[in-house]
């Protein structure tokens, strides 16, 4: 059953979740776990201390307040027996006490710290009850005889000196010390079973996006819980028909590029046995652009598919890259920190589409700015130049395949609208992204991040 609040109240409750609640699942199953595992204890406790602490202190209390009572009342009527009765004490009610008159009472006081009502409460009461408005005071001090209770009646003042176990149950620290070694150890087996658990999915989470990065982990083998297995056969499976669908396109493009390329052939052969004219002309730039067309639309649909992931070296890859157009006609500057590291992905596909990205900077200006960077999360590589841009609203456009700006990208610079869209296809399966604005050199500014 779902209750409806207004859309106010959902956007509270909302940001409170993400405010509060651990956004890993780990942590949100150990506070379902640990918030009634306390609020048990502390139930629990509460019970404890309203029920068995409370009667026990009360009546130990009320025994020993009961226990001086009777001694003063025999002192009070037989002054003379007073050393009897502390032996009688002594010895019979463990409890030591002396008798000061009213002259001598002032040598009686006692400088001991005043005691815990959580220990001493019971007794105050019960002494109350007993002796009425003398004033009575008790002290905790140390060593056997630790608690110390002065009664200064109007025939003078008695000291008794006893143990605090007479009046408190060391119960409650035994009692309050299992429930929470207990509830440390069910803590400490929950921690254990739930990383089990939440690492079977974690390692479900790191294989998928491998295999968004053209990483393929092949030791992979579904664990934990019976739901967690059915998620990675699951994806196992997804990934194998992905994988034989990727397959069996590009075979069949290799296919298409056999039965193409042969009447092409032909079709040059015979115009080249033409004679010379503007129409032999005009059939063999025709030609000669549906092979680049071809080549291109085979190198975009394959996408480096077979290509085995390895560690690759972005900066020296970037300066080979850029070594290919150092005799061009453009200045270009490269700049680079010295945390760059080297990345996983497949090496030919991220040289083809960062060389996409740089060609196309070449052909469009005449100083081109190449900086690369990395941190602990991610690489950017930054391409600038100071060429004639593309418009905000087209820049979405030209990543789609076989897209050409009219006025910039056409059969006479070269290319056939696919160099971005290929970039982006190999960027994004290495798990990254490639975005276009504006550059402080005037012209484009293309970011590739790809996370580390």
């Amino acid at each position: 059953m779902h209750i409806r609040l207004t859309p106010k109240w959902e956007e509270k409750l909302r940001y409170l979740r993400l405010k509060f609640l651990p956004k890993t699942l780990f942590f949100r199953t150990m506070l379902l776990i640990f918030i009634p595992l306390i609020v048990v204890q502390i139930v629990s406790v509460v019970m404890f201390f309203d029920g068995s602490w409370s009667r026990m202190g009360r009546r130990l209390s009320d025994n020993l307040a009961s226990d001086m009572k009777f001694i003063i009342d025999l002192a009070s009527e037989q002054p003379k027996k007073i050393p009897a009765l502390q032996k009688m004490a002594a010895s019979t009610f463990e409890m030591n006490f002396e008798y000061f008159s009213n002259q001598t009472k002032h040598q009686a006081m006692n400088k001991a710290g005043r005691g815990n009502k959580l220990i001493v409460g019971y007794l105050e009461e019960a002494l109350k009850h007993n002796f009425g408005e003398d004033m009575t005071s008790i002290y905790l001090g140390e060593g056997g005889q630790d608690l110390l209770v002065l009664v200064d009646t109007d025939k003078g003042l008695y000291k008794f000196a006893t143990s605090k176990k007479k009046i408190f149950s060391s119960s409650i620290f035994m009692f309050v010390v299992w429930m929470a070694g207990t509830s440390v150890l069910l803590f400490l087996v929950a921690v254990l079973f739930l990383r089990i658990q939440v690492r079977s999915i974690a390692r479900l989470a790191e294989v998928a996006e491998d295999f968004g990065k053209g990483i393929d982990n092949q030791d992979f083998k579904p664990s934990g819980s019976s739901e967690v297995r059915k998620a990675a056969l699951a994806f196992i499976k997804m990934k194998e028909r992905i994988q034989r669908q990727i397959s069996e396109r590009t075979q069949m493009l290799a296919g298409v590029s056999h039965d193409l390329r042969t009447p092409l052939t032909r079709m040059k052969l015979q115009v080249t046995m033409m004679p010379e004219s503007e129409d032999k002309k005009d059939f063999l730039s025709d030609i000669d652009e549906m092979e680049k067309m071809l080549d291109g639309y085979l190198s975009f649909v394959s996408g480096e598919g077979g290509e085995k992931s390895s560690f690759v070296d972005m900066n020296e890859m970037i300066l080979s890259i850029i070594n290919k157009f150092r005799n061009k006609k453009a200045l270009i500057r490269y700049s680079t920190n010295d945390q760059v590291s080297a990345i996983q992905g497949r090496e030919q596909a991220l040289k083809r589409a960062v060389t996409n990205i740089i060609a196309n900077a070449f052909r469009y200006g005449k100083t081109i700015a190449v900086k690369l960077e990395s941190n602990d999360k991610k690489l950017n590589l930054a391409v600038e130049d100071d060429g004639p841009g593309i418009p905000k609203d087209k820049r979405d456009d030209v990543f789609k395949a076989f897209y050409r700006l009219e006025n910039s990208r056409n059969k006479e610079t070269g290319g056939v609208g696919l160099g971005l869209s290929i970039a982006k296809d190999v960027i994004s399966s290495h798990g990254g992204t490639i975005e276009l604005g504006d550059s402080d050199l005037g012209g484009l500014r293309v970011l590739i991040s790809i996370p580390l």
